[in-house]
């Protein structure tokens, strides 16, 4: 068990939606540093490395980001800062140290041309300065090099920060028609699936976290099963929502074509998991069924 080694676990983003769950499911796991904005601002490029210093940690999990994709196009400096210059920062800082860093990207480094779930291999090509930052952190950490993993998520949701159940919830009491769009296709995923699919990769750990994470340092791709548009997720959380209230709100499918957003989105931007499943042996399930959980 890793209780015996009793690592120094840094948790960045930690009051975040992965990052909350991530200070739940590694609770056993070790001593965990739980380090939000306040305590460490990743735009504040010169602060970063004599704060982590300090503690001098064997792991550390990057789940703080520039989220806002629209507002990126607006931020596209501050954008970059936080999600393409610190990581490499955090992956030279894991390197001196020889301690493991696990940093969480997005579906939203491929283009959304694909018509079947995205591949590791497959080459980025994003669309928004946020695909576009994302990718440029995923750059600088591979470069670097040492011990590593990179997790891509998509459409990830939970019940703290910035996402669309939280979005969907507010406008479903708010108003009783809502225009969603489509045509644009993901697999929505439970932020506390990320965080024990996480926890489980670590408690697989022999001979300590860095020399496990080395030998299966790289990308890999983590999202739940399932292929729906946002109308058919916004649809599925007014139905559970208004489960036992016949006056629900109705949901309207539009094309994107008349939802303009500053930045542009991926069509299609599911992902393929086989990667994760034949290294490590985790499949996580259905979209649905997280959805059923965070709701019951």
């Amino acid at each position: 068990m890793l209780i015996n080694t009793y690592p120094r676990i840094i948790i960045l983003g930690s009051y975040g939606q992965v990052g909350w769950e991530l200070q739940r499911t590694f609770a056993s796991l070790g001593k965990i540093i739980p380090l939000g904005r306040s305590q460490l601002d990743l735009s504040k490029l010169e602060t970063i490395r004599s704060c982590l210093m300090a503690y001098r940690p064997n792991l550390i999990i990057n789940a703080a980001a520039y989220t806002q994709v629209d507002k990126a196009e607006e931020e596209q400096k501050l954008a970059m800062t936080v999600n393409g210059t610190a990581p490499g920062i955090l992956a030279e800082i894991a390197k001196e140290l020889d301690a493991a860093l696990i940093h969480y990207s997005t579906d939203y480094v491929f283009n959304g041309k694909n018509n079947t779930p995205y591949q590791e291999g497959d080459i980025p090509n994003p669309i928004n300065t946020y695909g576009k930052t994302k990718l440029a952190g995923e750059k600088a950490i591979t470069e670097i090099g040492g011990n590593y993993l990179i997790f891509r998520t998509c459409w990830v949701y939970g019940l703290r920060g910035h996402n669309f159940l939280l979005t969907m919830q507010r406008l479903i009491k708010e108003q009783k028609t809502i225009q969603v769009v489509n045509d644009q296709f993901g697999t929505p995923t439970w932020s506390r699936f990320i965080a024990e699919a996480t926890a489980q990769v670590i408690a697989q750990t022999r001979g300590g976290i860095a020399n496990y994470i080395n030998e299966y340092s790289g990308i890999y791709h983590l999202s739940c099963k399932g292929e729906i548009s946002w109308h058919e997720f916004a649809q599925a959380i007014n139905n559970r929502i208004n489960l036992q209230n016949s006056n629900q709100a109705q949901i309207i499918p539009i094309p994107t074509s008349d939802y303009p957003t500053l930045a542009k989105r991926p069509r299609f931007s599911c992902l393929d998991n086989t990667h994760i499943q034949n290294t490590f042996g985790i499949t996580l399930p259905d979209w649905n069924l997280g959805l059923d959980l965070l709701l019951s």
